[in-house]
């Protein structure tokens, strides 16, 4: 794991070991648009897991990961085994990611107990003995912001409209987009 002390980190909740599987295996994890912070170009994402999911191995951070990128979709796209669930079409962003990555010292959380999204950087993670340690400091919390306000401008500066690719429909069955009359 490449991380210097400027990295920005978004510290999040890894809700259960399903997600967490999804983030390992298959590269990426959601975050419901409602609820997302305000900036999601970050360099690496903290996963927090509650004791609530992950039993004895929770209420700690174990884990992190480069983030490569992100997307607006819905929920029923990103997990097509859900499409009757209550919120299949509210809109998510899909964090791509890079190899999911322990910690050398997972950083538990003496007295927080929910955590849901908040910043920090490679200095504070790397330094954190626990979670109340990630808290950027009054001094260096205005460089944070002004870091973050930046990644922000820059995301949305590389933001190109690009016209949909038709693709053949043999394609789009190989990816499972669509069934194919059978000959």
């Amino acid at each position: 794991m490449f991380m210097d002390a400027a990295s920005l980190i978004l510290v999040c909740v890894m809700p259960n070991p399903r997600d967490f599987e999804i983030a390992r295996l298959l590269g990426w994890y959601r975050i419901p648009l409602r609820n997302a912070p305000k900036v999601i170009a970050v360099d690496y994402l903290a996963f927090y897991q509650p004791k609530r999911g992950f039993g004895k191995q929770g209420g700690r951070i174990a884990y992190v990961a480069p983030v490569r990128g992100h997307e607006l979709t819905t929920r029923g796209e990103l997990l097509r085994d859900q499409a009757d669930h209550p919120r299949a079409r509210e809109e998510y962003y899909k964090v791509q990611l890079g190899s999911v990555t322990p910690l050398p010292t997972p950083i538990p959380a003496k007295k927080w107990r929910r955590i849901t999204f908040f910043y920090t950087t490679g200095e504070y993670l790397l330094g954190a003995h626990t979670v109340d340690d990630l808290v950027v400091s009054s001094s260096d919390r205005r460089n944070l912001w002004h870091a973050l306000r930046d990644r922000a401008a820059q995301a949305s500066a590389y933001k190109v409209d690009l016209p949909e690719m038709p693709l053949e429909p043999e394609i789009l069955a190989l990816l499972g987009l669509m069934n194919l009359p059978k000959k």
